[in-house]
């Protein structure tokens, strides 16, 4: 019995690899542009923060960092790890994986937040899109770093595709959440006021969501930066191709110095990018 059921297996790696072959045939010309585009504005925004003396730079970012959270020690912690990335040597590696996230949590952002805004107002999208989800965040990124490899070619853009369909179910959700979870109360105190669907949303909604939807953006960041290695073994630059590196060759300190500026990176975006807290400037 178990031979017989064994037998008839159902096809369903080669329905995929014809569907992928099937749209790289007849498709290449849209894939083609896509590389080019965000290759063309990544590149744009390594040329640009290159560009910029590295301590005029780390000035600048010490300065988004008061601006955001009012917070010497943020400021000051900030000053030295950056001195120290640069002082490692891996300070060109560094903007190029700044460049990668930064866009890589925009296009999550600017995708996953009207979705999840959609999803909460209707039941039926979320119901829908939840499994969708779950296999986005649970589907081993190698596999799908296959299909993206075939379609967008070597580079920085298999990378950045592959880092934005791990990410983006974050912001999805707890923008769902968010909108899901704001008090009926509310929603009907402004409706009494002859508030309309788009001024409860704007005026209601999103301000009393904000936080869980800011925990989605730290969220999409360092997801994006977990990404930063496998992103390397299709040919994205930056911090991930020393740690490729380090592990071919088994070179402890290369890989160590090299994920320390991952983390350093990863501890300066989250701590920018959350929730300021106005109650505590000083500290």
């Amino acid at each position: 019995m178990e031979e017989w059921f064994t037998s008839y297996r159902i096809p369903l790696g080669a329905w995929m690899r014809n569907f992928v072959d099937f749209i790289n045939a007849y498709a290449a010309g849209f894939f083609n542009l896509i590389s080019d585009v965000f290759g063309f504005l990544i590149d744009g925004l390594i040329d640009i923060l290159l560009w910029v003396p590295p301590l005029a730079l780390i000035a600048a970012i010490a300065a988004l960092a008061w601006f955001m959270q009012r917070s010497w020690v943020l400021v000051t912690g900030t000053l030295l790890s950056l001195l120290l990335v640069l002082n490692l040597g891996y300070w060109e590696a560094t903007v190029e994986t700044l460049a990668l996230v930064m866009w890589a949590t925009f296009l999550c952002m600017a995708v996953g937040v009207p979705l999840g805004i959609a999803a909460a107002h209707r039941p039926w999208l979320f119901t829908v899109l939840r499994p969708i989800l779950d296999l986005m965040q649970t589907i081993p990124t190698f596999v799908y770093l296959i299909p993206t490899l075939i379609l967008f070619g070597l580079g920085v853009v298999p990378g950045l595709i592959s880092t934005v369909i791990f990410a983006i179910p974050a912001p999805i959700r707890l923008t769902q959440l968010g909108i899901s979870s704001v008090p009926k109360q509310l929603l009907e105190a402004g409706q009494a006021f002859g508030a309309t669907r788009s001024q409860l949303l704007w005026k209601v909604e999103l301000p009393h969501a904000l936080p869980t939807i800011m925990a989605g953006l730290t969220q999409c960041i360092m997801l994006s930066l977990s990404m930063v290695v496998i992103a390397a073994l299709v040919g994205a630059d930056g911090l991930g191709k020393p740690v490729v590196r380090a592990l071919n060759t088994v070179d402890i300190g290369r890989g160590f110095e090299a994920g320390l500026a991952i983390v350093v990176l990863a501890i300066i975006l989250d701590r920018v990018a959350r929730q300021p807290n106005r109650g505590k400037g000083g500290s």
